[in-house]
């Protein structure tokens, strides 16, 4: 009951979404918008690099908050972190207010890996960084993060039941960029660029899709 109730508060504080709720104050949905994302990349470029930075902040730490609450309020159950950690990314992605379309888990993830181990969240950011940059998209960072992190995981405790938790949230994730990848292959995903060259990433964008 314990363990469901860690699950439940992880879920729950997963589908609080800003950027669904910020784009409806200013008066449209976001999933209709931009890539149809309800994340914070989605929100940089339908309303401005502050506002999805805002975004991203917060879905971090929502996730990092989300653990910490429930080891709180629950220290004796042994999966605590795993599982209010692997709800919140399940909120976020499939929020049961949002009919199950919401965000695509990677701030999420995130702050989850963030609340397990700060030392290993610092090593991925860096790596994923370089990783961003040099690929210049950033649907490679959730894809291979929660990968690298399923296995960090599962070389580090031995546990076989949090692994294979693990491993399906990664290839829900992956799942859920699926359109990304098709959209790389055919050149009309946008760039990191985008968040300083628009115009520029908006016409190449333009002129792959009519091709």
């Amino acid at each position: 009951m314990q363990t469901a109730l860690c699950g439940l508060l992880g879920y729950l504080i997963g589908g609080i979404n800003p950027a669904y709720i910020i784009s409806k104050l200013k008066g449209f949905d976001i999933r209709q918008r931009g890539s149809g994302n309800a994340g914070a990349s989605n929100a940089m470029m339908t309303m401005g690099k502050k506002v999805g930075a805002a975004i991203a902040v917060f879905d971090i730490f929502k996730a990092f908050f989300a653990v910490v609450i429930a080891i709180k309020l629950f220290p004796q159950v042994k999966l605590a972190r795993l599982v209010s950690g692997v709800c919140c990314i399940l909120g976020h992605i499939f929020p049961v207010m949002m009919r199950f379309h919401g965000g695509k888990g990677l701030a999420c993830l995130g702050g989850f890996i963030l609340a397990y181990d700060p030392l290993i969240f610092a090593m991925l950011l860096v790596c994923e960084l370089i990783l961003a940059i040099t690929i210049d998209y950033v649907c490679v960072v959730p894809i291979s993060g929660s990968a690298i992190f399923t296995l960090i995981y599962a070389f580090t405790t031995g546990d076989p039941m949090g692994t294979l938790i693990l491993a399906i949230v990664a290839v829900i994730i992956l799942w859920k960029h699926t359109e990304n990848l098709k959209r790389i292959q055919n050149g009309t995903e946008a760039h990191i660029s985008f968040l300083w060259k628009k115009d520029q990433e908006i016409e190449r964008i333009k002129n792959n899709a009519n091709t």
